[in-house]
């Protein structure tokens, strides 16, 4: 069954460019609907049952939220926003992904990817469904018995706020008792750090092994983050990371990540 797919923006410049990009980025999806609202987006779904709908968060009337609220597991959600903080409540509503505006083409092309694994496991369902019923937006789906495929978002806490963290933007993971702090880079490129209620253990197999490395039983770094390694005594090593004061300590075991090729 060819996919089909409906986009809600109250903006029209902004609603015929998104559909256009997805005409490229996933030439089988039929666009059904181009709707101006929320209200609008639920009377094309119910008339059209599109696969997928892409809802702005803020339009008049009813948002995007209300809209997804009423449309529930019917369809895939992809919540499009120009506020990167709404990701928490998006995947709360179960949606698969979010976009922030304006629309980058190779981050919606990962959205499209995501939708695909998202439809053919529907069909042909090979991983544990969460408790409310929706697949976890971190776990991503494959062959019955493959490994986990690496996280791309972590939950964190920063100040009194929940934060969706792109897994792209830490610099390094440190164990803090029963906790982790990230060491990650925030919408401005400014290094922050947040608190994670997950063990370093427990994350690290989560990680793509080739970005992110042990290199203290405390201590996972972003290969892409270092700036350069100095060696110490005992066959330890001092990190230096990129825009950061901070030294990263890399013990004699998890030394050889930096011998010389």
């Amino acid at each position: 069954m060819t996919p089909s797919a409906l986009v809600a923006d109250d903006e029209p410049r902004l609603r015929n460019e998104l559909a256009d990009m997805l005409k490229v980025a996933w030439p089988e999806l039929r666009i059904v609907a181009l709707a101006r609202n929320g209200r609008e987006a639920l009377e094309y779904f119910e008339a059209l049952q599109p696969t997928v709908c892409f809802l702005d968060v803020h339009m008049p009337g009813l948002d995007g939220v209300e809209a997804a609220r009423a449309i529930g597991r019917r369809a895939q959600l992809v919540f499009v926003t120009a506020y990167e903080r709404y990701a928490v409540e998006a995947f709360d509503r179960g949606a698969v992904d979010y976009l922030v505006k304006p629309v980058d083409a190779e981050r919606l092309r990962e959205t499209v990817a995501r939708l695909q694994e998202r439809i053919a496991a529907s069909v042909h369902p090979t991983s544990p469904a969460r408790a409310d019923g929706a697949r976890h937006p971190a776990v991503q789906d494959g062959e019955p018995g493959d490994p986990p495929l690496p996280l791309r978002w972590i939950r964190a806490q920063v100040g009194s706020a929940l934060r969706l963290i792109a897994v792209d933007r830490v610099d390094y993971l440190q164990a803090e008792s029963k906790y982790t702090v990230v060491g990650w880079r925030n919408d401005e490129g400014k290094p922050a750090e947040a608190l994670v209620n997950r063990s370093l253990k427990d994350l690290l197999p989560r990680l793509d092994s080739a970005q992110f490395v042990q290199v203290h039983r405390s201590t996972i770094v972003n290969l892409g983050s270092i700036s350069h390694v100095v060696r110490g005594a005992n066959e330890t090593a001092d990190i230096y990371l990129k825009g950061r004061n901070k030294v990263l300590r890399a013990s004699r075991s998890f030394n050889h990540h930096f011998r010389p090729m």
